[in-house]
């Protein structure tokens, strides 16, 4: 069912439901999110949820009301053709009228902030996004996921007035090569339109657990939406500041619940090249509690290098330093203590939902770690120990050590 609730809302044509979902910090930017042909559906109400721990309160009107209210489809083949006959019936100029209704009543709700206001939309949803864009009074903003006959509605671009983000899957044969083209043509020199292509993938790639379901390019449209919205309607966060506070409760208070505190409800972890870390609350906070937080050496420190800050994604560069003088689970896992001192470069690529951290990957050079504890002898090997944390710091350090055949183009051209 969700987080969120459903609600009545009466408008020009009469009373219809919608999935509301409030934003997590209670108040938020406003998003009208348009349902597919199957309904206001689990997979809708999902979606609803996740632009929630973003920072929006959305709702996700029942548009097929007129026809048979609460359609809740699956994707048996039933259900698909259950979706097709309600489609062909399908009066778009009502469903524009009806969220344009569901925008006035989100305006009205006290999980709305007054920031702003914006319409996404999924497959049928996403045709409906691109004509609320061009059509309806207030949109800041729109994002259509695989749209279907975008191309025939070209004429209404000429109404746009906010901003349009259009994400079209690449194998979609719904909207096949001449009618990408199409809308790219439309929207070339506009500089309110953005238009992004994910080959390799089909229509509703980003539906989740459906057929079709791409995770990779998924997220990536995911990040180009958020992307677009913040500017636009915010929220705004300081991305900067919440992951240094998250990062003081690991390595200086080591203080688990308040770790986990800056986290989303269901938060992932990934140490790339150990893979360890947890997945969801329970692994994640066990993780915390006996391997990580309180497994660390007592003079491991992060030297910070550089930071790059998104919508909703910060790069950390650093380097790690300590002394290995216990096992160290998560870095060095079965290894029992050297007493070496270690410097290693890592990348730490830190994921929010909202003002909560939702993921980290984190990467370092495993060999180099092996190297500097004295399991893995360099000799003979394109592997280096602490000398890639002291080249790190000072760029001014030889290049190429590593490689014989350097010395062997020294005069030689470079053209």
């Amino acid at each position: 069912m969700g987080t969120g609730h459903f609600v009545e809302i009466t408008g020009a044509d009469g009373t219809f439901t919608a999935y509301l979902a409030v934003a997590a910090d209670g108040r938020g930017p406003g998003i009208v999110l348009c349902q597919e042909i199957f309904g206001v559906n689990a997979a809708m109400r999902t979606l609803a949820d996740q632009l929630a721990e973003e920072g929006y309160t959305v709702l996700v009107p029942d548009l097929y009301w007129r026809q048979q209210p609460g359609v809740d489809l699956g994707y048996t083949p039933a259900d698909f053709d259950r979706a097709f006959t309600l489609y062909q019936a399908f009066d778009e100029q009502a469903a524009l009228r009806d969220i344009a209704d569901t925008a006035a009543h989100l305006r009205g709700l006290p999980g709305w902030s007054g920031d702003g206001l914006g319409v996404i939309g999924y497959c049928l949803g996403g045709k409906l996004a691109y004509l609320a864009a061009c059509d309806v009074p207030g949109v800041d903003i729109a994002i259509g996921y695989y749209g279907v006959g975008i191309e025939k509605a070209l004429d209404r671009l000429a109404g746009l007035k906010g901003r349009l983000v259009l994400h079209i899957a690449g194998e979609d044969a719904y909207c096949p090569a001449p009618a990408r083209a199409a809308i790219q043509a439309a929207a070339a020199g506009n500089p309110k339109v953005e238009i992004f292509v994910y080959p390799g993938v089909d229509h509703a790639f980003a539906r989740p657990a459906g057929d079709h379901y791409n995770r990779a390019a998924a997220l990536l449209a995911h990040e180009r939406s958020i992307t677009a919205l913040r500017p636009v309607i915010g929220p705004h966060y300081n991305l900067s500041a919440l992951w240094d506070e998250h990062v003081r409760h690991e390595f200086d208070t080591r203080n688990v619940p308040d770790t986990m505190a800056t986290m989303v409800a269901e938060p992932y972890v990934n140490h790339i090249p150990t893979m360890t870390g947890g997945v969801g609350y329970k692994q994640l906070s066990r993780f915390y509690r006996h391997h990580f937080i309180h497994n660390n050496p007592a003079d491991m420190r992060l030297e910070p290098i550089s930071r790059t800050v998104g919508a909703s994604q910060v790069v950390d560069e650093f380097i790690l330093c300590f002394t290995h003088d216990r096992e160290i689970d998560w870095l060095l896992p079965g290894v029992a203590p050297t007493g070496k001192y270690v410097e290693i470069p890592m990348l730490g690529v830190v994921k929010f939902r909202g003002s909560k951290l939702y993921h980290e990957h984190i990467y370092w050079d495993q060999a180099s770690v092996l190297v500097q504890i004295g399991l893995l002898n360099p000799a003979g090997l394109p592997v280096a120990g602490a000398e890639t944390a002291h080249k790190l710091r000072d760029e001014s350090l030889p290049s190429n050590s590593l490689m014989p055949s350097w010395p062997t183009s020294a005069g030689k051209p470079v053209d």
